[in-house]
């Protein structure tokens, strides 16, 4: 057996998966080294709990990457509109697809679907090999800037590049010598599955609570996903409470926006924080998604964020093969941090100061941020800026994320 790869991708989620789908088809040999059996990703009748808001950016890469299909094969649902909305005042906004040209403005999806099409695709590429289940034991820097990397069955891979798409608490970021900054939120998300008396309209809702935001997001069933930040103790109350106590609970956080909360599903909650990667890239090693950044999950930019790393990468290490270059060389990866860094930085400010404005209730704070979601919402062409920026649709976007012209 042959244990010497071009690239290793430590981590299949939606991310790792979409970086070995867009290398795939390429001249090059490479390892992705997914931790849960194949199986655990395999959707069933039943919803993920977690969900993504997809960006039209995102899903081009899908489509370019050819797991689309894949994943309408089991269960998307679009969005054409977000109505956003703050409890402590009359201040609202309304993004609206038609306003700008756009048929929609992005697409809910279950994490599961997302990742078991991503591997599904990979799986089928002649360059890519999937370790499944393999956990990562450790790995060490060589001396020529090749990475050795041991599985806990006792195999050892090599490789020119090293990457890490191992989430928030990456092995490979911590092996690298890599340090975060950051901070806890002190705050943890609640995820469930809910029916409404009303029909959720193909609207994303959110409204910003004192503890924290509450999202509605529309699936394919009539159903809605919600993400509830609050604090911790909070959090703990709302996971304790039967279904009947949670419905009502979570339709008067939610003023009624969509009538009463007719069914509940499972729930569970996570952990909030930020956090930022000092370097994305040693020679020979890489990190992306979630080993490199973590965004308060408030506008849903996460994966999408994540997804650009892997597509923006993709491109850097494919033209440094056309153009006869080391493709774990630090010059080559370089390129992908200046490009990456700015942007994620950018978002993870603006995320954080959304979280830090709509959680303070000091006067005249409020007052101010009312006045602001009402002088937005009726600034049509800045309105429509922000929400063709936030769908992908402008910026410095890579090859996989660009519309075909």
């Amino acid at each position: 057996m042959n244990t010497d790869y071009d690239v290793i991708i430590a981590g299949g989620g939606m991310v790792g998966s979409a970086l070995a789908c867009a290398l795939g088809e390429r001249d090059l040999r490479i390892a992705l080294l997914e931790g849960a059996p194949l199986e655990r990703a395999r959707p069933t009748e039943a919803l993920d709990l977690r969900v993504s808001a997809i960006s039209r950016a995102s899903q081009r890469i899908f489509a370019a990457l050819g797991a689309w299909e894949g994943m309408t094969a089991w269960r998307v649902s679009p969005f054409r509109d977000m109505r956003v909305w703050d409890a402590a005042g009359s201040g609202q906004i309304h993004f609206d697809s038609a306003a700008i040209g756009e048929p929609l403005l992005g697409w809910i999806i279950e994490n599961r679907i997302i990742q078991y099409a991503l591997l599904e695709r990979a799986r089928q590429l002649p360059a890519v090999e999937l370790f499944c289940p393999a956990a990562l034991e450790t790995a060490q820097a060589l001396a020529d800037n090749r990475w050795r990397v041991r599985l806990s069955d006792g195999r050892e891979l090599t490789a020119r590049l090293l990457v890490g798409a191992d989430g928030a608490q990456s092995k490979v970021r911590q092996w690298a010598g890599i340090e975060t900054g950051g901070w806890s939120y002190d705050q943890k998300g609640v995820v469930a599955n809910v029916r409404t008396a009303e029909p959720h309209q193909e609207t994303a809702w959110q409204r910003f609570l004192p503890t924290g935001p509450l999202a509605f997001l529309p699936l394919h069933d009539g159903r809605c996903s919600i993400v509830w930040s609050t604090s911790p103790e909070r959090a703990d109350a709302l996971l304790a409470m039967d279904e009947r106590d949670f419905g009502q609970t979570l339709g008067e956080a939610f003023d009624w926006r969509l009538g009463a909360i007719a069914q509940v599903g499972p729930r569970a909650a996570f952990p909030l924080r930020l956090q930022h990667a000092h370097q994305y890239v040693k020679p020979g090693l890489a990190l992306i998604g979630d080993a490199a950044h973590v965004v308060h999950p408030l506008a849903g930019q996460g994966v999408n964020l994540g997804l650009l790393d892997a597509a923006t990468l993709a491109e850097v290490i494919l033209d440094a093969l056309a153009a006869g270059q080391e493709i774990g060389s630090f010059k080559a990866l370089r390129r992908y941090e200046r490009w990456r860094k700015g942007d994620n930085l950018l978002m993870l400010g603006v995320m954080d100061g959304f979280k830090r404005l709509f959680g303070a209730s000091l006067p005249p704070v409020p007052l101010i941020r009312n006045l602001g979601l009402a002088l937005t919402d009726a600034m049509g062409p800045l309105k429509n800026r922000i929400a063709r920026r936030a769908m992908g649709l402008e910026g410095d976007l890579p090859r996989l994320a660009r519309a075909v012209s």
